[in-house]
């Protein structure tokens, strides 16, 4: 290895170093959610995701149903 690959790997090194401490080192921060507020979110993401899933079926439905008429259409 040449002088100046290794200062850069020591560099990368002491940076990686770095960083492991500082995140080892801050407090975890952040809003705490309650227990009913985690089940409301539950409840929200559970919706929305019967949602979308009922969506893609209408969309897929409709397709089917129209057909290749889908495609027939005036310019």
């Amino acid at each position: 290895m040449t002088i100046m690959s290794e200062a850069m790997t020591d560099a990368k090194t002491e940076a990686k170093n770095e960083a492991k401490n500082e995140h080892e080192q801050k407090p975890a921060t952040g809003i705490k959610l309650t227990e009913r507020q985690q089940r409301a979110r539950r409840a929200r993401s559970i919706a929305i995701a019967v949602s979308l899933g009922v969506l893609v079926v209408l969309f897929y439905i409709v397709t089917l149903v129209k057909g290749p008429a889908v495609l027939v259409r005036p310019l």
